[in-house]
């Protein structure tokens, strides 16, 4: 990580060996930028701030009314303000320029920042929990209902890959992370904490997990995370045919957790997770248990 000094009024750079300012990304939202702003404001010489997202923190230099980050990157007063209105975006500062981490395609694509780790939204819709819980630790919730030591465990929905790291840092022997969007795979491999994602008992699959898992073999996997986006968007991995080939795979006694959400719960109850619960009852699945405070279902081969 970058430190800039300011000594009689010259930059200095003081970094790695090996690591270029090029290669350097700040990543910025409405919460950094506005404690920049408010050193700024305060008349003050320098900020501690993230600039990864909440993994960490950093010293920046502050001359009038911009804020240094190295010797090629800055900003000024309005280039934070106009972060600032912009609360539900991540930023990238790269080249001494401004991006917005999103894409468009058939959907709207995302990293939404929180006061912990980013989440992904897809058409205003998000991809974890993040109201009241940091979503990568939620992740470590959901993995802790059936990932143990020594598991070969398939991700079936990677997204950001949260649940991938946290089944290797409990002790997985090998995670399938299988993620067939592109967008999605690219706002990953943006995300400052998506990095242990490097991890090598992390196989990351770029593909269809429909068509990946006919491939795996009978009982070849300990425990599967079943995280998949909203029913409208992928309705064929909430159906009966998909659960049977999660029992297909599974060992016996192996453990699903398929995080369902609440959709319609307003409207109709909880007819969703009960109408899921079903299903995988019917394609084999014993114990199938709701998870109401970490909106799934735990089931058993």
């Amino acid at each position: 990580m970058v430190l800039i000094e300011n000594r009689n009024s010259a930059l200095v750079l003081l970094f790695r060996p090996g690591v270029s300012v090029d290669d350097i990304r700040y990543y910025l939202w409405s919460g950094s930028a506005s404690e920049i702003l408010a050193a700024i404001a305060e008349g003050k010489r320098e900020v501690t701030v993230s600039v990864d997202l909440n993994k960490s923190v950093q010293v920046l230099t502050i001359e009038s009314d911009f804020v240094v980050f190295d010797s090629g990157n800055s900003l000024t007063r309005d280039e934070l303000l106009s972060i600032c209105k912009k609360g539900s975006r991540v930023f990238v500062l790269e080249g001494n320029a401004l991006r917005i981490l999103e894409y468009r395609g058939r959907s709207y694509y995302k990293l939404v920042p929180t006061e912990g780790a980013p989440t992904v939204e897809i058409d205003g819709v998000k991809m974890h929990r993040s109201k009241g819980i940091d979503p990568f630790e939620d992740a470590k919730l959901k993995v802790c209902q059936v990932v143990r030591e020594g598991h070969r465990v398939l991700d079936t929905c990677g997204g950001l890959g949260y649940t991938a790291i946290w089944s290797a840092r409990l002790g997985a022997m090998e995670v399938l992370s299988v993620e067939r969007n592109e967008y999605i795979r690219n706002l990953r491999s943006e995300n400052p904490w998506s990095e242990d994602l490097s991890n090598a008992r992390i196989k990351l699959i770029s593909g269809d997990v429909v068509e990946y898992i006919g491939a795996l073999k009978t009982e070849s996997i300990d425990s599967v995370i079943h995280d998949p986006p909203r029913f409208s968007l992928a309705g064929d991995l909430y159906g009966e045919a998909f659960y049977r080939q999660l029992y297909r795979v599974l060992v016996k006694g192996g453990g699903l957790f398929h995080y369902t959400g609440n959709p319609y719960l307003a409207r109709r109850g909880n007819t969703f997770a009960a109408n899921t619960a079903r299903r995988l009852q019917s394609a084999g699945f014993k114990k199938v248990v709701a998870k109401p405070q970490l909106l799934g279902i735990k089931a058993v081969r």
